[in-house]
């Protein structure tokens, strides 16, 4: 004979998401004209895995062009004639122009009027031509 004491009560678990209309409410819903669809899917859950979560985060802040941008100065230093990087150096790219700070204007004269189609094919061969477009040289 089992007694109501030798077991635990028993826990309420809630349902899972919104919960179902009944036909009343769909046939009121009906006949008033109103659609509460938006409103249940504002209720609905939108749970997201972290992996969804982290892709997103990586588009907006455009993860992917910022280390195109870091690797640059890596194959700026390794690729381009080590006497001209010791007197230029890459500071940003915007929207396909590389822009790169010389410490001179001797220096600035000679890569603008001898080395700039050089040096804008060896990038153009590393990254592609939607990367790096053209090539500002600033004098500072």
């Amino acid at each position: 004979m089992l007694r109501p004491s030798m077991f635990p009560p028993r826990k309420f678990i809630p349902a899972l998401g919104p919960p179902r209309r009944s036909q009343r409410d769909r046939v009121l819903a009906a006949w008033r004209g109103v659609d509460v669809t938006p409103l249940e899917k504002t209720v609905a859950r939108r749970e997201k895995t972290a992996e969804q979560l982290v892709g997103t985060l990586f588009k907006s802040l455009r993860m992917d062009r910022r280390q195109a941008e870091a690797e640059i100065v890596t194959v700026w230093n390794n690729l381009i004639d080590p006497t001209i990087t010791a007197h230029a150096q890459p500071t940003g790219v915007h929207k396909g122009t590389l822009f790169v700070t010389v410490d001179s204007s001797v220096w600035l004269s000679e890569i603008v009027r001898y080395r700039r189609k050089e040096i804008l094919t060896q990038l153009q061969s590393s990254f592609g031509k939607e990367m790096v477009a053209r090539i500002s040289f600033r004098a500072g």
